[in-house]
């Protein structure tokens, strides 16, 4: 499902390049839970937004999905996100003067995939596996940092995408709501969803089926397959 390649990622600088992503090599499959962990600053966020098409690489080949992300066009890229990748961002990114619902129902109109219609009620579902149907004509400002949270990730899951990226999503959650929504992307995995969730909490880690560890831009110790959504033993990490 997802497959780098000699990856690097460089920046320009005030002070000259700086290198955010090293030679990374990575293969994840279909139903995956991915874990990848690190200290603020090791490459985490970059190597998530180039798994989405966000960020392009400064060299090397990301092929997710069956598309080459690092050769396709902005156009071609905006709609390809929209089908396959759901992205549940750090700071949220709610658009503020839209209600919940209807930041949830934005991804479905920008696709087109759903009839109109339907596209309300099924983000009303959405939002009642995140525990928030009750707050879904409210604006973003009226919730909490937890609550916009799950919105993000309600949002992200709107078109039903076969791969999830998740930057920090239990970072503003407290712990029994934490809980919560790791057990949905672990149902996310075991339907057959890319997850791949970049976090500072080894909790995460131990739930995740492949995990591994990011330090200045360069991918190490690969973790050993916890087997917890697919009930076996996949490949580890190939670095």
């Amino acid at each position: 499902m997802i497959q780098l390649r000699r990856v690097f990622k460089s920046y320009e600088t005030p002070a000259g390049p700086f290198e955010a992503l090293h030679d990374i090599d990575l293969d994840v499959g279909a139903g995956d839970l991915v874990a990848i962990t690190g200290k603020s600053g090791s490459g985490k966020s970059t190597l998530l937004n180039v798994i989405a098409g966000i960020d392009r690489p400064t060299s090397g080949e990301v092929i997710v999905a069956g598309t080459p992300v690092h050769r396709s066009t902005e156009h071609a890229l905006a709609r390809w996100r929209g089908a396959t990748v759901g992205v549940v961002f750090q700071f949220f990114q709610l658009l503020p003067t839209l209600t919940v619902a209807e930041n949830v129902i934005l991804p479905m109109d920008f696709l087109g995939a759903r009839p109109a219609s339907a596209r309300r009620r099924h983000a009303l579902e959405l939002l009642a596996r995140v525990g928030l149907a009750d707050q879904a004509d409210k604006l973003p400002a009226a919730l909490s940092g937890g609550q916009q949270q799950r919105v993000a990730i309600a949002r992200a899951l709107a078109n039903d995408p076969k791969i999830v990226t998740a930057d920090e999503p239990t970072g503003n959650l407290d712990s029994e709501t934490a809980v919560a929504l790791l057990d949905m992307f672990g149902a996310l995995a075991v339907g057959g969803t890319t997850v791949v969730i970049a976090t500072h909490e080894r909790e995460i880690a131990r739930l995740a089926t492949r995990t591994f560890a990011l330090a200045d831009g360069r991918l190490t110790e690969p973790g050993q397959a916890r087997g917890r959504t697919q009930g076996q033993t996949p490949e580890p990490v190939r670095a």
